[in-house]
């Protein structure tokens, strides 16, 4: 009798991760309880608007701010497409000027490109992809900076950026740091350096179709458009949805220690023994300032896109590309960004229910799955 197959394992979770227990629970259970639209007077209306009320508590008390600063948005994009438009338009006065790292996600270069054009100054970034902080901050005192931004962590090779330091300077200028979370917030403590802050709440095992947007009171964040109850939500968000992640974002945090201690150890493991069974690979981005749970591998003589489909086809789920382009497996421009390979790259983003025994059959089916791919590629043997 033949055995049964061995079950999908999932490695590509920088962007969205399986949801968690809890999350499926709070969403069915707001369905239930908040589907109403909480600006009616109705107690279904009072029912919904208690539910999203204590969402943005959640969030807010997470991470250290104000209930009323806290704002769910649509998506994650949306997220970070209105808090560039806010500032580029409250700060309008002050200047146009964008500082930003060469390595922020696509969304927030697009949006800075789009509000400022040619009054983008792009802070480059060292061979592990953190941000050149003196750079930076010679960048931010200059006159007519409207906001300076700056990723908490690469979510497509892990390393933590300087953002401490940076927001100190800002500060002491008067200008505010846009810091992007969505790679950080549910796996590390994110800390209270920021003043606009985004996240994405189905990183962390929260649900899709919302984004979180946190803005500093005082900021001056004002977004263009029509009048609305909240102008980064237009109309208003999906209250079950809001809920769920922010109920997702509780349990993530409750187990973040227990999950970075194991995570870690294995980001560790794949670190060191991947080079030692795969020739002609570069372990990518800071090996000590880093996140948990990513890890990016860059191989000489393998196309990205034909490992990703000998992995997948071995019953591996990895990331290759961009993590904020990786539909269109264009380059990566934080790859171009470091100075390091842009093709032949895989991107490994562990969650929690990842097992050793995931982990020791991926070991053994690598090195197969990049000899396979270079022999077609007919350069196996160099």
């Amino acid at each position: 009798m033949s055995s049964s197959p061995l079950s999908r394992v999932v490695l590509d979770t920088s962007a969205v991760a399986p949801p968690r227990p809890e999350v499926l629970e709070a969403a069915r259970e707001a369905w239930r309880e908040g589907w109403s639209e909480p600006s009616g007077l109705h107690s279904e209306a009072r029912q919904a608007a208690a539910l999203l009320s204590a969402a943005r508590q959640a969030v807010a008390e997470a991470l250290g701010a104000r209930s009323d600063e806290v704002h769910f948005t649509a998506t994650p994009v949306t997220a970070a497409h209105g808090a560039v438009a806010a500032l580029a338009h409250g700060r309008r006065r002050v200047g146009r000027r964008i500082v930003v790292s060469a390595v922020e996600r696509a969304a927030v270069l697009a949006a800075a490109d789009f509000v400022a054009g040619d009054d983008v100054t792009i802070v480059p970034v060292d061979q592990h992809g953190r941000v050149d902080a003196e750079a930076m901050v010679d960048a931010l005192r200059e006159p007519g900076v409207a906001f300076a931004a700056l990723q908490h962590a690469n979510g497509e090779v892990g390393s933590l950026q300087p953002v401490a330091e940076v927001h100190a300077v800002a500060r002491a200028h008067g200008v505010p740091l846009l810091v992007d979370a969505g790679a950080s917030l549910g796996h590390v403590a994110v800390g209270p350096s920021w003043d606009v802050l985004t996240a994405n709440p189905s990183a962390w095992g929260g649900p899709v179709g919302v984004g979180l947007l946190v803005v500093r009171t005082g900021v001056r964040a004002l977004l263009p458009g029509p009048e609305d109850a909240d102008p980064f939500a237009p109309g208003g968000v999906s209250v079950p949805t809001a809920f769920a992640a922010a109920v997702g974002l509780r349990a993530a945090l409750a187990a973040q220690d227990a999950s970075d201690r194991r995570r870690r150890a294995i980001v560790d493991r794949l670190r060191a023994q991947v080079p030692a069974t795969v020739p002609d690979v570069d372990v990518v981005g800071h090996p000590d300032a880093r996140l948990p749970h990513v890890v990016t591998f860059s191989f000489l003589y393998v196309d990205g896109e034909a490992l990703l489909g000998e992995l997948d086809r071995a019953g591996f789920a990895v990331g290759s590309g961009s993590a904020c382009t990786s539909l269109s497996l264009e380059p990566s421009h934080v790859l171009a960004a470091m100075g390091a390979l842009t093709h032949g790259n895989i991107r490994i983003a562990l969650h929690d229910g990842v097992t050793d025994d995931d982990v020791e059959r991926f070991l053994a089916t690598l090195p197969r799955a990049v000899a396979a791919v270079r022999e077609r590629l007919g350069v196996s043997g160099l």
